[in-house]
């Protein structure tokens, strides 16, 4: 298997570089390639954390006894944008900031990722947000009541429908503004932030606006709770790709609609990748 890389820099080709050779003249950890793979795995699980912690913590403190009710559902709401955009501003120009899986999957898929970087970024994922999931259960007595993960509050086919709806809009928005020249790109994490604002607002009393697998899925092992857990694995990742395509499909270009076409299969997206940066 190859693992040449082939980067693509704005305005510019394809710059190939032999990281096989790189890593036979510097050793394993000694080449730059590898390096910077793991500054990335490390932003992501780092990343991942923090939103989970600062998001679900809010969650807990508004629930538990001696402050409950001091956060307030619109609290939650503006701490969740918010983390969101402090973490892409900090990390961003290390990870791409995904923290996130179906983000993730959805750009390997119209390669704007590795795909060979995936399975790294879901570990570093789903780590970060078992050991903040770990953490809110040691620091506070966390009951059914208070519980900080996803679980639906309505019927499963309306969280399903949510879930996919939110994940939509939110992939929309990322790829809007970090895939498009014509986008602003540093308003990126404002972008975002406020995209996943609306989108708990929007959701949250009904499915718990997770729009994020790993989110749901620390709380979920850590707590053992895994009522409608299924939703916010398929919700997401359907709506996160349903979300990269719709925007894929009206970004501006001057090819045929027959090459987009070619260009965006799903065949040709696994067998190529190019690095994505915001």
């Amino acid at each position: 298997m190859p693992i040449d890389e082939i980067r693509m820099e704005e305005g510019s080709g394809a710059v190939i570089k032999s990281s096989s050779q790189s890593i036979k003249e510097n050793g394993f950890c000694g080449s730059p390639e590898v390096v910077l793979i793991i500054q990335k795995v490390i932003a992501e699980t780092i990343g991942t954390y923090f939103l989970v912690f600062l998001g679900c913590c809010v969650v807990v403190l508004n629930n538990v006894e001696g402050s409950e009710g001091a956060i307030t559902f619109p609290g939650i709401c503006v701490t969740w944008g918010v983390a969101v955009m402090i973490l892409i501003y900090a990390l961003g120009h290390i990870s791409g900031a995904h923290f996130n899986p179906a983000v993730t999957i959805s750009f390997a898929l119209y390669r704007r990722f590795p795909p060979r970087q995936v399975p790294l970024y879901l570990i570093a994922q789903v780590l970060g947000s078992v050991l903040a999931s770990g953490t809110l259960y040691l620091l506070f007595d966390v009951t059914d009541d208070s519980f900080f993960g996803t679980v639906p509050k309505g019927s499963y086919i309306q969280s399903l429908v949510f879930e996919i709806l939110t994940s939509f809009l939110l992939m929309f928005v990322v790829s809007a503004v970090t895939s498009d020249d014509r986008a602003v790109g540093e308003l990126a994490g404002i972008a975002v932030g406020m995209t996943v604002l609306v989108d708990v607002f929007v959701a949250g009393p009904v499915s718990g606006a997770s729009m994020n697998p790993a989110r749901s899925l620390g709380p979920a092992l850590v707590m053992h709770v895994y009522k409608g857990f299924w939703i916010y694995i398929v919700g997401p990742f359907s709506g996160a790709i349903l979300g990269a395509s719709a925007y894929n499909l009206i970004r501006f270009t001057d090819k045929p609609l027959k090459e987009i076409g070619h260009n965006t299969s799903f065949l040709k997206s696994m067998s190529k990748a190019t690095s994505f940066r915001i």
